[in-house]
């Protein structure tokens, strides 16, 4: 599988602070589907630029691995920002770079040339980013949309109940931006309770339900839980196998299974929820 495939499918993006190379190694081998190593929030100002010598250095290791690595710079607009895209033009290009509180095709375009051989995630973190959605969507380079709830929510001043119903059209809308502009399955935030294996499981459902296939993942623990929630059930499986054989049978016309029609629509969600068996989540 290519980097571009790997990432257009990776369920789990696990983060892991640029400043702490001691845990290069084992964020890429923590069974996750990409890595992130942060250069923004994680790292403080002072050691950021400590923190890309540690990256260049570990550089070569890190590429013996054949899960997708990831950069997330720092915002475009911001110094830090211009640093981290000076540097990466020296550097030999990561297979992505995660753009936080993208918010205008003109920020992503200067990745695109420090970096032109990257994919481009941006991270919708801003009322500005979401106005935007359109337009980042269709943006050169961009592989999958990214949410940022928690900095949206600081960001607009939203204060979200149990369940979060308050940031629904946000992923809502990076859903549609996602299949309006043909990108992979968009990727939601994460779930900052990492003691809460439930939440997460809640957070990862519905991420799904709303088309999106990936999770942003701050702790290694976090990853099989997420790779479980967004794996079909035995019942879905099952399900989704007996209406593959009633349309093969019924050549492709629309036929009734269990008093229900099954035509092209419900043949496509069928085929999707067995391309989540045991792997990655197709588009």
């Amino acid at each position: 599988m290519t980097p571009t495939n790997a990432l257009a499918t990776a369920r789990t993006f696990l983060f892991v602070p640029g400043n702490r190379p001691e845990r290069f190694e084992k964020a890429f081998q923590s069974g996750a589907d990409a890595v992130v190593i942060d250069l923004e929030d994680s790292v403080p100002a002072a050691a950021k630029p400590t923190a890309r010598e540690a990256i260049a250095q570990a550089w070569q290791g890190l590429r013996k691995y054949s899960i997708p690595l990831v950069i997330r710079i720092n915002s475009a607009d911001q110094v830090a920002g211009r640093e981290d895209l000076e540097w990466l033009a020296e550097l030999k290009a990561p297979d992505a770079v995660m753009v936080p509180k993208a918010e205008s095709v003109e920020a992503l375009s200067h990745v695109a040339a420090s970096a032109p051989t990257a994919a481009i995630l941006p991270l919708i973190e801003s009322a500005a980013g979401y106005a935007a959605l359109d337009s980042l969507a269709g943006a050169a380079n961009v592989l999958r949309l990214v949410v940022g709830h928690i900095d949206f929510m600081a960001d607009t001043g939203l204060q979200c109940s149990e369940g979060e119903p308050e940031l629904m059209p946000l992923r809502f809308a990076v859903a549609m931006a996602t299949r309006a502009h043909k990108l992979a399955p968009a990727v939601d935030g994460v779930t900052i309770d990492i003691a809460n294996d439930e939440l997460l499981r809640g957070d990862t459902r519905r991420a799904l339900r709303l088309g999106f296939g990936g999770k942003l993942c701050i702790h290694p623990h976090q990853i099989a839980v997420v790779h479980e929630s967004m794996s079909p059930s035995a019942a879905e499986v099952a399900w989704a196998e007996r209406v593959l054989a009633a349309d093969a049978a019924s050549g492709g016309a629309a036929v009734q299974l269990d008093g229900r029609m099954v035509d092209l629509p419900v043949v496509l969600q069928a085929r999707r929820t067995l391309a989540r068996v045991g792997g990655r989540l197709a588009g």
